[in-house]
């Protein structure tokens, strides 16, 4: 009689090592490999794997849209599944990370359980999850190659960080629940290209653990100075992100995200003389150079959300390349004062700063009329006018 296809599993998977606080991993590739076309290494479990993902792969065909969809809602999603449930704090990831814990508390006799449950959520990624060329958009974007130090926010089951590890680069990646660190850990237990960190991005010191990982690593080219961030981020903490990443230019080379397309557009294209023209763009331009690389359409998501998505990039400047401004806290702070009153002239809006009359001269000698308003202003004539009105 034969064995039970868990049986056989139990017997031949190998046993899972445990995790700290900070991993840092070895070897290649992890064998339970979720994105296609990216080298598998060589494993006495592979031919467990097959059967598992023949048997997904399978009942996917099989079954039809309706009812998938119905059978789907049911099973438990990661922290990549859509840009509504990050926004929404995640209850499928919160679900899949207490199954996790669960499936730990068993103990040392149940390794082989924790196996097939790491390869139970690839599975799902492969077949329900992020579409996978999406993860291939990012990296490309990012022009993430051999050698790279990569930063990756909140890594969920590491659906993303596969095709970064693939492409070559060192991932670092930032997880705050402790659960999903678990198990992105165990997933990639077996390559020295990932370290995780089990803390709050918001809150984390970043520039201090950036800088001791580039400082450890022996940079193979001038530009490998320089580490990247490559993530797909929830929708509703994506300005925080940008606010906090894109000052670190002497840190980072470019930054690529996957946001709202809403919130893409009205930072890389937000015109003069409109509603969407706020102080977020002067920030995101006095740092860096925007490109909107191009759309995610809703469909691309399961469950599919109300928006749809865009992939980012964000080119930073180096410290020395910042508009000359005599401090950029005043500068910032001049420009918030600005547009707190939108729809007052300058003259009237920046008084704290100087008189209706020295601002008037200041908007003449920028080249600009003297009832300007903010929404009329570019990042350079803001430039301009805070060096002739701030006294520092």
């Amino acid at each position: 009689m034969n064995s039970p296809p868990l049986l056989l599993l139990q017997q031949s998977l190998p046993p899972i090592s445990p995790t700290e606080n900070l991993i840092q991993l070895k070897t290649p590739l992890p064998v339970h490999n979720s994105i296609p076309g990216a080298r598998t290494p060589v494993s006495s479990s592979s031919s467990s794997l097959s059967y598992i993902r023949a048997c997904a792969g399978k009942t996917t065909r099989r079954v039809g849209r309706g009812r998938r969809e119905t059978q789907m809602t049911t099973m438990p999603l990661s922290p990549l599944s859509t840009p509504k449930a990050a926004s929404l704090g995640n209850p499928s990831a919160r679900f899949l990370a207490n199954v996790w814990k669960i499936v730990c508390g068993f103990g040392s006799n149940y390794v082989s359980l924790k196996f097939v449950f790491q390869n139970l959520v690839c599975m799902i990624e492969m077949h329900y999850m992020l579409d996978s060329e999406i993860n291939e958009q990012l990296t490309a974007a990012a022009n993430v190659g051999e050698g790279d130090v990569v930063l990756e926010i909140g890594p969920g089951t590491g659906s993303l960080t596969n095709v970064l590890i693939s492409a070559g680069a060192f991932v670092l990646a930032i997880e705050k629940d402790p659960h999903m660190a678990t198990l992105v850990s165990e997933r990639f237990s077996e390559t020295e290209r990932f370290k995780v960190l089990k803390e709050d991005f918001v809150k984390c010191h970043l520039h201090s653990h950036m800088s001791s990982l580039l400082a450890s690593r022996e940079p193979s080219s001038a530009d490998s100075r320089y580490a990247k961030v490559v993530a797909n981020i929830p929708f509703n903490i994506s300005t925080d992100v940008v606010k906090q990443l894109l000052p670190m230019g002497d840190i980072f080379s470019e930054v690529v995200l996957l946001l709202q397309e809403e919130t893409a557009l009205r930072l890389v294209e937000s015109s003069l003389r409109t509603s969407e023209y706020r102080p977020i763009n002067i920030f995101v331009n006095f740092y860096s150079d925007p490109q909107f690389i191009c759309k995610v359409p809703r469909t691309k998501f399961f469950p599919q959300p109300n928006v749809d998505a865009a992939v980012v990039k964000f080119k930073l400047k180096q410290p020395a390349h910042y508009p000359s401004v005599s401090s950029t806290k005043s500068f910032f702070s001049m420009v918030n004062s600005a547009f707190n009153g939108k729809r007052k002239m300058l003259r009237r809006s920046l008084q704290h700063i100087g008189t209706p009359m020295e601002i008037e001269n200041a908007l003449g000698n920028v080249g600009c009329p003297a009832t300007s308003r903010p929404e009329e202003l570019s990042m350079d004539d803001f430039v301009k006018l805070h060096n002739l009105i701030v006294k520092v």
